[in-house]
């Protein structure tokens, strides 16, 4: 069965050839890395869930490593397996933000969202948990707590025909986290800051609509039917849930567009040269970058494919007025 990204090629008569050669390779290191994985002792109710690249099957040859250790228990000191061991397996250990690479609750996933309780971490862990990631030990355990999750979301404030507000909301506030927090990193130094602009005009905002497109077209379901169609979305790459969205609201050209660009992107991480420069490129240099010019462009170009599916097509339009901004 063809994939949403394989019909909207197919239709457009186009090529995501980046794409397309980031999903094989995902789906080999995947299969490779979790029968390592699986090799360390798990206590029964931890999984090793890998995020970013891995969970969008974007990965390259400069991805990282990052990763979850997801425990369904209750919290406690010792957790197998250790994160010593778990990173003898890895190529990139994650970054030293704190996000990945510790013991997760799944409590606190689900029950700590808002308030003082729902932490910057927090709100990052579970975000990227539902929205760009990928099993690769003991699927049992990530699976219930998605399911749990979705629960808490789709609570009973869902209504009939209409976006579940509790899970929109949250996902447009962890797109504007991210974007504060660029700013906030900015401040912290200028390490990687090329990268970081460039992920934000491109792979941060598929992440973003990856999450608000399968929530809005809740709309087109009863209550009773939006959890089993978020579950089955929320399983598929987010370039798939995009593309699946420009094919059913009949826009076919701009999609193509927007995913040739991102697939243009894709190319360019994988290119080592560039990426190197990409990452050691500070503000102050920017502007004399050839290559931080192109991913600029190929940012803008994606953005206003998704701008037009949102905001020129009769029922997403119609939801972004309604329920997208207040």
């Amino acid at each position: 069965m063809m994939t949403p990204l394989q019909q909207l090629a197919q239709y457009a008569g186009v090529d995501f050839p980046n794409l397309f050669a980031a999903r094989d390779f995902t789906a080999a290191r995947l299969a490779e890395r979790s029968s390592r994985l699986r090799e360390l002792e798990h206590d029964e109710d931890v999984a090793i869930v890998l995020m970013g690249s891995w969970g969008r099957s974007e990965v390259t040859s400069g991805s990282d490593d990052d990763y979850m250790v997801l425990v369904s228990g209750d919290e406690r000191d010792d957790v197998r397996p250790a994160k010593a061991e778990i990173e003898t397996i890895l190529d990139r250990a994650p970054g030293k933000q704190g996000i990945f690479g510790e013991p997760v609750w799944s409590r606190e996933l689900i029950e700590k969202i808002g308030l003082d309780q729902d932490s910057n971490a927090n709100l990052s862990r579970r975000m990227l948990f539902l929205l760009e990631s990928i099993d690769a030990t003991n699927p049992d355990v990530a699976e219930t707590t998605r399911d749990r999750l979705l629960d808490r979301y789709l609570d009973e404030s869902v209504k009939h025909d209409r976006p579940p507000r509790f899970l929109l909301n949250d996902v447009i506030r962890y797109w504007r986290t991210m974007c504060v927090d660029f700013a906030g990193k900015e401040y912290e130094g200028p390490e990687k800051w090329g990268l970081r602009n460039v992920k934000l005009r491109t792979a941060r905002k598929v992440l973003f609509a990856g999450g608000l497109l399968p929530v809005f077209e809740c709309a087109r379901f009863a209550a009773e039917e939006m959890p089993g169609y978020l579950r089955e979305e929320l399983r598929t790459p987010p370039v798939d849930r995009i593309a699946q969205a420009f094919l059913r609201h009949g826009i076919v050209d701009p999609g193509a567009r927007a995913l040739g660009a991102y697939d243009d992107f894709l190319g360019l991480l994988d290119d080592e040269t560039k990426r190197t420069e990409l990452e050691t490129l500070t503000r102050a240099q920017a502007g004399n970058s050839a290559v931080f010019a192109e991913a600029t462009r190929l940012g803008k170009e994606l953005e206003h494919g998704l701008l037009a599916l949102l905001f020129e097509t009769d029922a997403l339009s119609k939801l972004v007025r309604e329920v997208g901004i207040f």
